[in-house]
């Protein structure tokens, strides 16, 4: 419970929220009727979401104290006021009963065309496998009879049977499931690590732009080091088994099947020590110079391990590229809830989306200020920060050991 109270206060939400009013206060006269709509269903749903969280703290609460604690006081203090706010909305259960007749008819129809997609999809994989069983099958059987028919040359020995190699379709089910895991992992990296990081790094700064614009170039780091880490890892593969193929297409599939099987020899220590040394360099970011990056190890451990991961998919994904003052999209990102949301620049991003090609997968996260790019270049001007190593970063890089990917062999 002490978590989830930690996190509601360092999002400072209720303090958002009264700004937006007092200033949807300030502005109601003179904006349009489409203006003041949107600053209500703002601020409803900030207010919903403060709601949520306070609900699953009176959730944590009352399972801490037992079966028996807090019965008076949820009788007296919480279901009266639960009556009486389904007493105040029965005025409008007519309008809502319709409207929520018609969501579900929405809502129903999607699930429905994407049963029918999903299963017509289905349905061609197996078509395809069975093709390809029969073929097999074709060709085992006219093994068996050549086998046993009568034949001068019977004294040669029978060519053998090629190796079983994996159907088409069987291949793309195997590749559509790592997909689906490695986004729901870079999604619970999002939910969990990073706001796990932001925590730890509110204790060293105060500064809240710069904690997210720390994660965020965590983020991209880790992205560009394991696709760095990814290619060297590949090339020493296909090297070492070049020497028993001789056909390309079935070599470029026996080196991704190797990796996929033997990603554990991916030495994700050194794409770490890699990416804090980068982000000791980036002259966006400034840190307190007696600690260092390495207290956010562990997110941008998982982060590696993903995004390695990540570079084994066809087509493999890979995160979207964002600069400071670039047009906002809506196809790409979720504004922060502190945004100005009539500002059409990004002043920083938060989180970077996820993509598939030129296809967003997961949306990212960004904030949008009027001005506050400007007054971030004439902050950054005259802040300076010392980009020597601390102590514990020296020890690390002299004491780790030497990478697969930089030595000629993986690890065993």
């Amino acid at each position: 419970m002490a978590d989830s109270l930690r996190r509601l206060v360092s999002a400072e939400s209720c303090r958002l929220l009264q700004e937006k009013l007092e200033n949807w206060y300030r502005d109601y006269e003179i904006n349009t009727c489409d203006q003041n709509l949107n600053r209500c269903c703002e601020i409803i749903e900030m207010n919903s979401v403060i709601q949520g969280q306070l609900f699953t703290i009176l959730n944590e609460t009352s399972r801490e104290g037992g079966h028996y604690a807090g019965v008076e006081t949820i009788k007296t203090r919480l279901l009266p006021w639960l009556g009486t706010c389904f007493s105040c909305a029965a005025s409008g259960g007519l309008f809502e009963s319709g409207l929520s007749f018609i969501q579900d008819s929405v809502e129903k129809e999607r699930q429905l065309r994407q049963l029918a997609t999903s299963q017509t999809f289905q349905l061609q994989e197996l078509q395809e496998e069975l093709t390809s069983t029969r073929l097999e099958l074709d060709h085992v059987q006219q093994e068996l009879v050549r086998s046993r028919s009568p034949s001068p040359r019977r004294s040669r020995s029978p060519s053998p049977l090629p190796l079983r190699s994996c159907s088409p379709g069987r291949a793309r089910r195997t590749n559509a499931s790592r997909h689906a895991c490695l986004v729901a992992r870079f999604g619970d990296i999002y939910a969990n690590e990073r706001l796990d990081a932001e925590t730890l790094l509110r204790t060293y700064i105060t500064d809240k732009e710069m904690v997210q614009r720390i994660i965020y170039t965590a983020a991209v780091e880790s992205f560009q080091t394991a696709k760095m880490a990814y290619r060297q890892f590949k090339m020493r593969v296909r090297k070492t088994l070049s020497l028993g193929h001789t056909e390309l297409e079935s070599l470029e599939d026996t080196v991704l099947d190797y990796i996929v099987r033997h990603e554990d020899l991916y030495d994700v220590q050194a794409s770490v020590n890699e990416v804090i040394r980068s982000m000791n360099m980036n002259p966006k970011i400034s840190f307190p110079p007696e600690v260092d990056f390495i207290v956010i190890s562990s997110l941008i451990r998982e982060l590696c391990r993903v995004a390695f991961s990540m570079q084994t998919l066809t087509p493999p994904l890979d995160i979207a590229f964002g600069i400071d003052g670039e047009l906002f999209s809506e196809t790409k990102y979720h504004r922060s809830l502190d945004s100005d949301f009539t500002a059409a620049l990004v002043a920083y991003h938060v989180w970077p989306a996820l993509m598939e090609n030129d296809v967003v997968i997961v949306k990212g996260e960004a904030v949008t200020k009027r001005g506050a790019l400007w007054s971030r270049r004439s902050r950054s001007r005259s802040r300076s920060r010392s980009r020597s190593v601390s102590p514990l970063l020296s020890h690390l890089s002299r004491s780790r050991s030497p990478s697969p990917l930089r030595s000629g062999s993986p690890r065993h």
